[in-house]
Protein backbone atom coordinates (compact mmCIF):
# COMPACT_ATOMS: atom_id res chain seq x y z
CA UNK A 1 0.00 0.00 0.00
CA UNK A 2 1.52 3.12 -0.83
CA UNK A 3 1.39 6.09 1.22
CA UNK A 4 -0.97 8.07 0.72
CA UNK A 5 -1.16 12.11 1.04
CA UNK A 6 -3.60 12.23 3.35
CA UNK A 7 -2.72 11.84 7.29
CA UNK A 8 -3.76 8.28 8.42
CA UNK A 9 -5.86 8.24 11.65
CA UNK A 10 -3.94 7.22 14.89
CA UNK A 11 -4.13 7.24 18.35
CA UNK A 12 -2.35 10.63 18.89
CA UNK A 13 -2.19 13.49 16.79
CA UNK A 14 0.86 13.05 14.47
CA UNK A 15 1.20 16.97 14.04
CA UNK A 16 2.64 16.84 17.07
CA UNK A 17 5.46 14.78 16.42
CA UNK A 18 8.36 15.16 18.46
CA UNK A 19 12.00 15.17 16.74
CA UNK A 20 14.89 14.60 19.31
CA UNK A 21 18.52 14.43 18.82
CA UNK A 22 19.73 14.20 22.13
CA UNK A 23 19.37 11.06 24.81
CA UNK A 24 18.88 13.32 27.21
CA UNK A 25 15.81 15.66 26.11
CA UNK A 26 14.63 12.08 24.58
CA UNK A 27 14.75 10.74 27.68
CA UNK A 28 12.87 13.56 29.34
CA UNK A 29 9.59 12.96 26.73
CA UNK A 30 9.92 9.09 27.57
CA UNK A 31 9.26 9.83 31.59
CA UNK A 32 6.36 11.31 30.85
CA UNK A 33 4.38 8.82 27.86
CA UNK A 34 1.99 6.27 29.32
CA UNK A 35 0.98 3.01 27.59
CA UNK A 36 3.01 0.50 25.68
CA UNK A 37 5.55 1.77 23.50
CA UNK A 38 6.50 -0.04 20.05
CA UNK A 39 9.92 1.50 18.11
CA UNK A 40 10.95 0.52 14.70
CA UNK A 41 14.62 1.32 14.27
CA UNK A 42 15.99 2.37 10.95
CA UNK A 43 18.63 3.98 9.21
CA UNK A 44 16.60 6.05 7.43
CA UNK A 45 15.66 6.92 3.46
CA UNK A 46 12.83 5.27 4.59
CA UNK A 47 10.91 3.00 1.84
CA UNK A 48 7.46 0.85 1.59
CA UNK A 49 9.38 -1.63 3.60
CA UNK A 50 9.61 0.52 6.36
CA UNK A 51 6.41 2.09 6.12
CA UNK A 52 4.80 -1.55 6.73
CA UNK A 53 6.87 -1.75 9.50
CA UNK A 54 5.81 1.63 11.29
CA UNK A 55 2.20 0.59 10.15
CA UNK A 56 2.61 -2.43 12.19
CA UNK A 57 4.06 -0.92 15.12
CA UNK A 58 1.05 1.69 15.27
CA UNK A 59 -1.91 -0.36 15.57
CA UNK A 60 -0.26 -2.50 18.13
CA UNK A 61 0.73 0.30 20.76
CA UNK A 62 -0.63 3.46 22.13
CA UNK A 63 2.78 5.14 21.74
CA UNK A 64 5.02 5.29 18.34
CA UNK A 65 8.50 5.93 18.36
CA UNK A 66 10.63 5.54 15.01
CA UNK A 67 14.65 5.70 14.99
CA UNK A 68 16.67 7.31 12.41
CA UNK A 69 20.82 7.19 12.61
CA UNK A 70 23.03 5.27 10.14
CA UNK A 71 25.08 3.07 12.50
CA UNK A 72 29.01 3.61 12.17
CA UNK A 73 29.66 0.40 14.09
CA UNK A 74 28.22 -2.20 11.41
CA UNK A 75 30.18 -0.80 8.57
CA UNK A 76 33.46 -2.18 8.02
CA UNK A 77 36.30 0.18 6.11
CA UNK A 78 35.55 0.48 2.77
CA UNK A 79 32.26 0.20 2.91
CA UNK A 80 29.06 3.07 1.87
CA UNK A 81 29.20 4.32 5.10
CA UNK A 82 29.73 7.94 4.14
CA UNK A 83 27.59 7.27 0.83
CA UNK A 84 24.69 5.45 2.39
CA UNK A 85 21.05 7.39 1.03
CA UNK A 86 20.17 9.93 3.15
CA UNK A 87 16.72 12.25 3.13
CA UNK A 88 16.25 13.24 6.62
CA UNK A 89 12.99 15.98 5.39
CA UNK A 90 11.05 13.22 3.40
CA UNK A 91 12.05 10.82 6.25
CA UNK A 92 10.48 12.84 8.73
CA UNK A 93 7.37 13.99 6.47
CA UNK A 94 6.76 9.94 6.23
CA UNK A 95 7.11 9.61 10.12
CA UNK A 96 4.78 12.25 10.54
CA UNK A 97 2.15 11.27 7.80
CA UNK A 98 1.93 7.51 9.67
CA UNK A 99 1.31 8.44 12.46
CA UNK A 100 4.42 8.12 14.61
CA UNK A 101 4.47 10.05 17.87
CA UNK A 102 8.08 10.68 18.04
CA UNK A 103 11.35 10.14 16.37
CA UNK A 104 14.41 9.70 17.46
CA UNK A 105 17.48 10.63 14.96
CA UNK A 106 20.74 11.58 17.44
CA UNK A 107 24.05 12.30 15.79
CA UNK A 108 26.54 9.70 15.73
CA UNK A 109 28.81 11.24 19.13
CA UNK A 110 25.58 10.80 20.88
CA UNK A 111 25.78 7.37 20.64
CA UNK A 112 29.47 6.88 20.57
CA UNK A 113 30.66 9.37 22.59
CA UNK A 114 34.81 10.28 22.73
CA UNK A 115 36.16 6.99 24.89
CA UNK A 116 32.91 4.64 24.10
CA UNK A 117 34.88 1.23 24.12
CA UNK A 118 31.69 -1.03 24.86
CA UNK A 119 30.39 -3.52 22.14
CA UNK A 120 27.83 -6.53 22.36
CA UNK A 121 29.54 -9.68 21.18
CA UNK A 122 27.19 -12.40 19.61
CA UNK A 123 28.17 -15.87 18.81
CA UNK A 124 24.92 -16.08 16.29
CA UNK A 125 27.01 -15.72 12.75
CA UNK A 126 30.18 -15.67 13.87
CA UNK A 127 32.20 -17.25 11.15
CA UNK A 128 33.04 -20.06 13.37
CA UNK A 129 29.73 -20.74 13.31
CA UNK A 130 28.66 -20.17 9.69
CA UNK A 131 30.90 -19.63 6.67
CA UNK A 132 28.40 -18.26 4.61
CA UNK A 133 26.54 -15.81 6.26
CA UNK A 134 26.84 -11.67 7.07
CA UNK A 135 28.76 -12.23 10.31
CA UNK A 136 31.95 -13.92 7.37
CA UNK A 137 31.23 -11.58 4.77
CA UNK A 138 31.23 -8.31 7.62
CA UNK A 139 33.22 -9.47 10.58
CA UNK A 140 32.01 -6.02 12.72
CA UNK A 141 28.75 -6.38 11.20
CA UNK A 142 26.95 -8.60 13.34
CA UNK A 143 28.71 -6.74 16.25
CA UNK A 144 27.60 -3.69 15.51
CA UNK A 145 24.38 -4.22 15.08
CA UNK A 146 23.54 -5.36 18.72
CA UNK A 147 25.50 -2.78 20.31
CA UNK A 148 23.42 -0.53 18.23
CA UNK A 149 19.79 -2.02 19.08
CA UNK A 150 21.35 -2.69 22.78
CA UNK A 151 21.67 0.93 23.41
CA UNK A 152 18.32 2.11 21.12
CA UNK A 153 16.05 -0.39 23.52
CA UNK A 154 18.04 1.25 26.48
CA UNK A 155 17.38 4.67 25.63
CA UNK A 156 13.89 4.05 24.13
CA UNK A 157 12.60 1.51 26.52
CA UNK A 158 9.85 -0.24 24.30
CA UNK A 159 7.33 -2.92 24.88
CA UNK A 160 7.78 -4.30 21.09
CA UNK A 161 10.14 -3.77 18.23
CA UNK A 162 9.39 -4.13 14.93
CA UNK A 163 11.91 -5.29 12.13
CA UNK A 164 11.71 -6.79 8.54
CA UNK A 165 11.95 -10.49 7.60
CA UNK A 166 14.87 -9.27 4.71
CA UNK A 167 17.21 -9.15 7.51
CA UNK A 168 16.55 -12.16 8.90
CA UNK A 169 20.11 -13.30 9.63
CA UNK A 170 19.80 -9.75 11.52
CA UNK A 171 17.03 -10.63 13.43
CA UNK A 172 18.18 -13.89 15.06
CA UNK A 173 20.93 -12.04 16.21
CA UNK A 174 18.69 -9.47 17.94
CA UNK A 175 16.62 -12.10 19.25
CA UNK A 176 19.23 -13.88 20.67
CA UNK A 177 20.45 -10.43 22.26
CA UNK A 178 17.53 -9.93 23.98
CA UNK A 179 17.40 -13.40 25.23
CA UNK A 180 20.44 -13.87 26.44
CA UNK A 181 20.57 -10.18 28.14
CA UNK A 182 17.22 -10.77 29.44
CA UNK A 183 16.05 -7.45 27.48
CA UNK A 184 12.54 -6.54 28.33
CA UNK A 185 11.51 -6.41 24.80
CA UNK A 186 9.07 -7.95 22.32
CA UNK A 187 10.81 -8.54 19.17
CA UNK A 188 8.18 -8.65 16.01
CA UNK A 189 9.67 -9.78 12.78
CA UNK A 190 7.42 -8.91 9.40
CA UNK A 191 7.36 -10.18 6.28
CA UNK A 192 9.51 -8.75 3.66
CA UNK A 193 7.92 -6.60 1.10
CA UNK A 194 8.68 -6.60 -2.13
CA UNK A 195 8.72 -4.84 -5.46
CA UNK A 196 6.45 -6.36 -8.44
CA UNK A 197 9.13 -8.40 -9.93
CA UNK A 198 10.10 -9.44 -6.64
CA UNK A 199 13.43 -7.44 -6.09
CA UNK A 200 13.36 -7.26 -2.03
CA UNK A 201 12.89 -3.67 -1.53
CA UNK A 202 16.38 -1.91 0.53
CA UNK A 203 17.52 1.80 1.04
CA UNK A 204 20.82 0.39 -1.40
CA UNK A 205 18.36 0.08 -4.60
CA UNK A 206 18.76 3.31 -5.32
CA UNK A 207 22.57 3.41 -6.30
CA UNK A 208 21.56 0.43 -8.76
CA UNK A 209 20.93 2.07 -12.58
CA UNK A 210 18.50 1.09 -14.87
CA UNK A 211 20.40 -2.39 -16.44
CA UNK A 212 21.80 -3.08 -12.83
CA UNK A 213 18.11 -3.11 -11.55
CA UNK A 214 16.81 -5.22 -14.50
CA UNK A 215 19.41 -7.81 -13.32
CA UNK A 216 18.92 -7.25 -10.20
CA UNK A 217 15.49 -9.88 -9.61
CA UNK A 218 18.19 -12.59 -9.55
CA UNK A 219 18.21 -13.08 -6.22
CA UNK A 220 14.08 -13.37 -6.10
CA UNK A 221 14.87 -16.11 -8.74
CA UNK A 222 17.40 -17.95 -7.25
CA UNK A 223 15.85 -17.95 -3.61
CA UNK A 224 12.16 -19.13 -5.51
CA UNK A 225 14.19 -21.85 -7.30
CA UNK A 226 15.75 -23.34 -4.09
CA UNK A 227 12.19 -23.02 -2.27
CA UNK A 228 10.65 -24.40 -5.52
CA UNK A 229 12.87 -27.46 -4.68
CA UNK A 230 12.42 -27.73 -1.00
CA UNK A 231 8.38 -27.83 -1.52
CA UNK A 232 8.68 -30.55 -4.35
CA UNK A 233 10.56 -32.84 -1.73
CA UNK A 234 14.36 -31.80 -1.88
CA UNK A 235 15.39 -31.56 1.46
CA UNK A 236 18.86 -32.11 1.11
CA UNK A 237 21.33 -29.07 2.54
CA UNK A 238 23.85 -29.23 -0.10
CA UNK A 239 21.81 -30.09 -3.42
CA UNK A 240 19.40 -27.07 -2.25
CA UNK A 241 22.37 -24.99 -1.78
CA UNK A 242 23.63 -26.42 -5.37
CA UNK A 243 20.42 -25.34 -7.08
CA UNK A 244 20.50 -21.82 -6.04
CA UNK A 245 23.81 -21.24 -7.07
CA UNK A 246 22.99 -22.44 -9.92
CA UNK A 247 20.44 -20.10 -10.95
CA UNK A 248 22.04 -17.22 -9.45
CA UNK A 249 25.19 -17.54 -12.05
CA UNK A 250 22.45 -17.67 -14.51
CA UNK A 251 23.16 -13.88 -14.35
CA UNK A 252 26.26 -12.98 -15.58
CA UNK A 253 25.96 -9.41 -14.11
CA UNK A 254 25.55 -10.83 -10.54
CA UNK A 255 28.95 -11.78 -8.90
CA UNK A 256 27.47 -14.53 -5.98
CA UNK A 257 29.04 -13.86 -2.13
CA UNK A 258 27.48 -16.52 -0.75
CA UNK A 259 24.38 -19.07 -0.29
CA UNK A 260 23.23 -20.25 3.14
CA UNK A 261 20.52 -22.13 4.77
CA UNK A 262 21.02 -21.31 8.38
CA UNK A 263 19.48 -22.59 11.48
CA UNK A 264 16.32 -20.18 12.30
CA UNK A 265 17.52 -19.67 16.08
CA UNK A 266 21.36 -20.41 16.08
CA UNK A 267 21.97 -19.26 12.65
CA UNK A 268 24.72 -22.33 11.95
CA UNK A 269 24.81 -23.39 8.41
CA UNK A 270 23.17 -26.89 8.37
CA UNK A 271 24.05 -29.90 6.58
CA UNK A 272 22.55 -33.03 5.38
CA UNK A 273 18.53 -33.18 5.77
CA UNK A 274 16.91 -29.48 5.94
CA UNK A 275 13.46 -29.18 7.78
CA UNK A 276 13.45 -25.26 8.33
CA UNK A 277 16.05 -22.98 7.97
CA UNK A 278 16.91 -19.18 6.23
CA UNK A 279 17.46 -19.63 2.76
CA UNK A 280 19.87 -16.66 2.16
CA UNK A 281 21.92 -15.33 -0.79
CA UNK A 282 24.31 -12.41 -1.01
CA UNK A 283 26.00 -10.48 -3.79
CA UNK A 284 26.80 -7.69 -5.71
CA UNK A 285 25.80 -6.30 -9.17
CA UNK A 286 28.61 -3.62 -10.27
CA UNK A 287 29.58 -2.16 -6.89
CA UNK A 288 26.13 -2.50 -5.15
CA UNK A 289 25.73 -5.28 -2.56
CA UNK A 290 22.20 -6.95 -2.25
CA UNK A 291 20.62 -9.66 0.18
CA UNK A 292 17.94 -11.43 0.16
CA UNK A 293 16.36 -14.75 2.33
CA UNK A 294 13.19 -16.93 2.45
CA UNK A 295 12.53 -19.41 4.49
CA UNK A 296 12.20 -22.80 4.37
CA UNK A 297 9.37 -24.71 6.21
Amino acid sequence: MELQAKREESSSNSLQMKVFDSIEDFRSWRGAVVGDVGVVTTMGYLHRGHEALVRAAREQNKVLVATIFINPAQFAPGEDLEAYPRDEKRDLETCRLLGVDAVFMPPRDEIYPPGFGTYVETESGKPSQNLYSEGSSRPTFFRGVATVVLKLFNIIQPKRAYFGRKDAQQCVVIQNTVRDLNVPVEIIIEPTVREHDGLALSSRNVYLNREERSKATILYSALTAGISAFENGETDADELRNIVTSEAKKEEGFALGYVSIADMNTMKEQQGTVKTGILAIAGHIGKTRLIDNMILE
